[in-house]
């Protein structure tokens, strides 16, 4: 079978189509003929050797989610899975494939009118900005800034908290252009990646922050939090915040701010796939807007991390085999 592994960690030119044995599924696994398989953020941290200290290695077969059809099963799975389409989590390994393994527990049955391609957009991005809205605590009527909306996590966190009764959802994106289409998703103000512009009607200040960027400019968001704010940082594509940043906190001591980190590995499986299976009815209903930017063949995996680290990639990237 085709699947892409990391020759060499680094840039892009560092994945290569390769040829290995197709895989069995082991007990309490399933095996899916991939239909589309989701280009990730933490894709690109695995193939740069970002995740090398926790056991990643050169040679690894990248991809955490796939949609597709099951066409084997594991001792002790229910055989009535086999034939089934699905969404998986593949565990950061084994998604850039022509057939994947997962865990039962991690398999979820697609709804009619949903597609393996709008799947994999909304599968993994959806959760973790359900519940990162959910770890700050937004309620109704509060100001809650997306930075890096344009991603599928953005995105998703853009129309979760604006059906959800934000007074304020403000972006930070790249371009006027991103700008009109985060506005269509449900955005109220557009800021330029570093917080300004947006027009005098523009909030000063956050209530929550969600971030998937990190990087240099975190203290600069922490500023503009109000009394009581919540900053959830997702991710670090940019990098991580300065050694010192935890100092603004310490400087505002009197705002009662607090600075919180989320992973939806903390969030209980079974909640994950209920959340999962409530937005993929959203979505195959079309009260929830699925954003693709791209949808490649597998052997051009390399050009798909290569539009990601250029920061051109508005939605999710998919691949076909």
């Amino acid at each position: 079978m085709k699947a892409v592994v990391i020759r060499t960690f680094g840039s892009a030119d560092g994945l290569e189509v390769a040829d290995p044995t197709v895989p069995d599924p082991a007990p309490g696994q399933v095996r899916i003929a991939t239909e589309a398989a989701g280009v990730g953020g933490v894709d690109a941290l695995v193939r740069r050797g970002a995740f090398a200290g926790y056991g990643f290695r050169e040679g690894h077969l990248l991809g955490s989610e796939v949609a597709g059809r099951v066409t084997a099963v594991g001792e002790g799975v229910d055989p009535s899975w086999r034939g089934r389409r699905v969404w998986a989590f593949t565990g950061l390994s084994g998604g850039y494939a022509e057939q994947a393994v997962a865990a039962v527990g991690d398999v979820l049955p697609l709804p009619d009118g949903l597609g393996a391609v709008d799947a994999v957009t909304l599968g993994g991005s959806g959760v973790v900005a359900h519940f990162a809205l959910r770890h700050g605590r937004l309620a109704p009527g509060e100001t809650v800034l997306v930075r890096g909306a344009a991603g599928s996590i953005g995105i998703a966190a853009v129309q979760l908290a604006a059906r959800g009764g934000a007074g304020a959802v403000v972006v930070t994106t790249s371009s006027a252009g991103r700008g009109v289409r985060l506005r269509e998703l449900g955005a109220t103000h557009v800021l330029d990646r570093a917080g300004e512009g947006g027009g005098p009607d523009a909030p000063s200040g956050f209530d929550v922050v969600v971030d998937v960027v990190g990087g240099p400019q975190v203290p600069r968001f922490l500023d503009r939090l109000r009394p009581g704010g919540r900053f959830v940082a997702l991710g670090v594509m940019a990098g991580p915040p300065p050694a010192d940043f935890g100092m603004r906190l310490v400087a505002a001591f009197r705002k009662s701010l607090t600075f919180a980190t989320f992973s939806s590995d903390t969030v209980p499986g079974p909640d994950r796939q209920a959340v999962r299976s409530a937005q993929f009815a959203e979505a195959a209903r079309g009260e929830l807007r699925t954003v693709v930017h791209e949808v490649l063949p597998l052997s051009e995996a390399a050009g798909a991390h290569r539009a990601m680290d250029a920061g051109e990639v508005f939605g999710r990237i998919v691949l076909t085999p």
